[in-house]
């Protein structure tokens, strides 16, 4: 799949109405030289006009843009805050989101100084605090206040000569001064300082911040240099017969990442060490030949269906072997990042050995928690999705995921690692 490389426009042809709210300039230091902290909602065809301060923010070569905003549908292009020259055609700075990716561009009179985009993607109906800072180091972008891009390029407001339109969801120019990459959404603030502020600043401005191993596996997700996932477990993980023929999770994962974010991704590798029948204690005796043989940036880990059937492996031992590994993870080169990945429930019928499995995914919750690692919580993913019940539909003896299970758990991956885009082949495929 082809990287977008250019804006799209998102196509309103109506008359956008102009809507008000708080902002205010400050006078240059620590707070923003501008905040506009009114939320407001718009339909797509709305935007709110704050050229009246565009002209604040057009001699700054450097600083920081930090946007809180939530999505409502997923247009090719939208503009979280753009200022731009109306007079001229594609003169503009604009942070915005191209197909649900995160895209910061500058252009001077249809010159592309800066155009950069993200791989992950932000159009989930989520709330996210997103920030672009730049300075003569270079530019990068921030999600949940940790950076997720970065380049050596940099452009900012002083590069466009006449930034005298300003505007949350939408940019104009004499092409279209009507507007375009109209937002469908909440816009809750956006601010603008004068420096560019450090991550423990960008963590303070974000209501809902990001685990900094998220922030760690987006940067990887969206950069251009090779990387190693190491997907690592017991059956579930090693994905033998159960799958019918079709993809086991991993494998997915490996056609998103490898084909479809496109070129260089393809020089990612995936290794699936996971191995039937293991249990915890397995996995942290052979941490060597399973995990750290394969010098990972990434590994994650789906252990326990098998501990709460197996003796001597309650929920104490569980609890410290899932310690161990992440920290064993953490203590390799490069220290890798850990992704705790919980078993999913089985049918209480077939399995009433294994009606407990809460438990374990509960514990294995609770010590992400505690390590502050990613958690993607199948458990709970797959009883919520069927009203509380367990779906039996995605299994197939009543413990192992069928073809279906295993979509189901690389889709709540996919999700959770902000990698969705409803046109994908792995996201929207469909198993009879």
């Amino acid at each position: 799949m082809r990287r977008r490389s250019m804006l799209f426009a998102a196509g309103a042809a109506a008359l956008s109405t102009q809507l008000g709210g708080r902002a205010f300039a400050a006078a240059s230091g620590s707070g923003p030289v501008l905040d506009h902290d009114t939320p407001v909602d718009l339909d797509g065809s709305e935007y709110v006009d704050l050229s009246n301060r565009a002209g604040v923010l057009a001699p700054l070569t450097a600083g920081t843009i930090v946007v809180t905003f939530r999505t409502t549908s997923h247009n090719q292009a939208m503009t979280l805050i753009s200022a731009s020259d109306p007079t001229a055609p594609s003169s503009n700075i604009t942070l915005n989101l191209s197909g649900g990716a995160l895209q910061f561009s500058v252009r001077e009179k249809g010159a592309v100084l800066i155009n950069v985009m993200t791989r992950t993607r932000y159009d989930d109906g989520l709330r996210h605090t997103v920030a672009v800072t730049v300075d003569a180091s270079g530019t990068k972008l921030h999600a949940g206040g940790r950076v997720v891009f970065e380049t050596a390029q940099h452009s900012f407001f002083a590069n466009v000569s006449k930034p005298t339109a300003l505007a949350l969801g939408r940019n104009t120019d004499s092409d279209h001064p009507g507007g375009e990459w109209f937002c469908t959404g909440t816009i809750e603030r956006a601010a603008v300082w004068d420096r560019v502020l450090s991550e423990t600043e960008l963590v303070a401005q974000s209501p809902r911040p990001d685990l900094a191993d998220l922030g760690r596996i987006s940067t990887i997700l969206n950069s251009n240099t090779p990387a190693t996932w190491v997907v690592t477990g017991d059956s579930i993980t090693h994905g033998a017969l159960h799958t019918n023929g079709w993809r086991s999770y991993p494998e997915h994962w490996m056609e998103r990442v490898r084909w479809e974010l496109g070129k260089p991704k393809n020089r990612d590798f995936m290794v699936d060490s996971g191995v039937s029948g293991a249990t915890s204690a397995e996995l942290v005796a052979q941490f060597g030949e399973r995990v750290t043989a394969f010098s990972p940036q990434v590994v994650s880990i789906m252990i326990g269906t098998n501990d709460i059937a197996t003796s001597g492996l309650g929920l104490d031992a569980y609890r410290a072997n899932l310690v161990s590994l992440v920290r064993s993870v953490r203590a390799l080169p490069g220290s890798p990042v850990p992704v705790l990945q919980s078993p999913n429930p089985v049918d209480p019928a077939k399995r009433p050995g294994r009606v407990n499995l809460s438990q374990y995914a509960q514990v294995m919750g609770e010590v992400a928690a505690q390590q502050n690692a990613v958690f993607i919580d199948h458990y709970n993913d797959w009883l919520t999705g069927n009203g509380g019940q367990v779906p039996l539909s995605l299994l197939s003896d009543g413990l192992h995921p069928n073809e279906r299970g295993h979509h189901r758990i690389v889709l709540k991956m996919i999700k959770d690692l902000r990698i969705f885009e409803a046109s994908s082949a792995v996201c929207s495929l469909s198993i009879p």
